[in-house]
């Protein structure tokens, strides 16, 4: 991957998605929505997951709001991981009508990551994106990319990714990401998390804005995530931690290039293959990949930022302020009550291997040697 921004000298270049509007706040959805319909003839299409749509009101509250002029149609089957089964059921019903002009997913990355496949498909068929707008429910900020992930036939990870896939309205609605249950929200939290320090070592990422907010968003996730733990209800929490998921991404851009970084590799390796939830990947990664990357000058340098930014002093040793951030993750996660293990989630150890293959791409050298050793500690 080709480097775009330097630490010695400072040097970069940012290149920012575009975004029509983001709103933030309590009941955000019933004072917005509407305005960001392409036009007045406009036929908006929901996208999102049984849950939301059985066992909370928010989707009839949308599709009430949307009204007979509006509402389209609903799809409420969208499945962790996004399986390619339902997403071609969504995608034909889409195209069945060409009055459709507008996406609105609601829940979290699979459903954003479903609309954006399904515009993805329309412009194949009929050269035509759709307009799409988001009302995250989770923490995951899958609506912070252009890109998009759905599970083959296989169980493997299909990505996509297009600037046009990027939603062009983002609606963060406490009152919505409320009904979130929370073990869901925190572990999405730790997934922005590992979005924000993944951002930091990022090759391309530019110390301004990227860097700056995602420093901002480390800091936000630290301070709130376990003060939401223990007020579940508090909407300034919710919203806060909303817009830390949003720093923690949306700003890296198209500087995003290919993937984010390893700990994502990783995640990806064991998402899909054996039903883990994201959230609960970067809970089982993200920590000893800081660890591994503090062996690194270039990257500890980077990591050696944040350990301020959570409330910790740094000693002017890069590399050991690095691996106290890892160890400062850990604290983190036992504060949450979110530390877990792959056994935990049928995986064991016969298959250590291959993760490390899976999130390597190789099996032999000192990566792949790292990374089995990081599994192995995580069984």
């Amino acid at each position: 991957m080709a480097t775009t921004s330097s630490e010695h000298p400072l040097s970069g270049v940012w290149k920012p998605y575009y975004l029509q509007a983001m709103h933030y706040g309590p009941s955000s959805v019933k004072t917005h929505l509407l305005s960001h319909l392409p036009s007045d003839t406009s036929k908006a299409f929901i996208v999102t997951g049984s849950s939301l749509a059985t066992k909370t009101s928010l989707i009839s509250q949308i599709e009430s709001l949307l009204g007979s002029d509006h509402h389209a149609g609903t799809f409420a089957s969208i499945k962790q991981h996004a399986p390619v089964a339902q997403l071609d059921e969504a995608t034909d019903a889409v195209l069945k009508d060409p009055a459709i002009d507008t996406l609105i997913s609601v829940g979290g990355g699979s459903p954003i990551d479903s609309a954006k496949v399904i515009s993805h498909r329309h412009n194949e068929k009929r050269s035509k994106y759709l307009h799409h707008i988001t009302i995250p429910t989770t923490l995951s900020a899958a609506e912070c990319t252009g890109g998009a992930g759905y599970t083959d036939n296989t169980g493997h990870k299909v990505g996509i990714f297009s600037p046009a896939l990027v939603p062009q309205v983002i609606i963060y609605d406490c009152t919505f990401a409320k009904e979130t249950p929370q073990k869901l929200w925190l572990s999405t939290g730790i997934r922005s998390l590992d979005h924000g320090v993944e951002s930091m070592y990022h090759p391309n990422a530019p110390d301004s804005p990227t860097r700056q907010l995602c420093l901002s968003a480390i800091a936000q996730l630290f301070e709130y995530l376990p003060k939401s733990r223990k007020e579940p209800g508090n909407e300034d929490f919710i919203t806060r931690l909303q817009l830390a998921a949003f720093n923690s991404l949306y700003s890296l851009g198209l500087n995003l290039g290919g993937g984010l970084g390893l700990s994502h590799s990783l995640g990806y390796a064991l998402g899909s293959p054996y039903g883990i939830p994201h959230g609960t990947t970067s809970c089982l990664t993200l920590a000893g990949v800081v660890r591994l990357k503090a062996e690194k000058p270039e990257d500890a340098e980077q990591l050696a930022k944040v350990l301020p930014y959570i409330g910790r002093t740094r000693s002017g040793d890069n590399r050991k302020d690095a691996v106290a951030v890892g160890y400062a993750i850990d604290d983190l996660l036992k504060d949450l009550g979110l530390v877990t293990t792959l056994k935990e989630h049928k995986v064991g150890e016969d298959q250590v291997h291959k993760i490390a293959k899976l999130a390597t791409r190789t099996e032999e050298g000192r990566l792949y040697d790292s990374i089995v050793s990081l599994v192995k500690s995580k069984l």
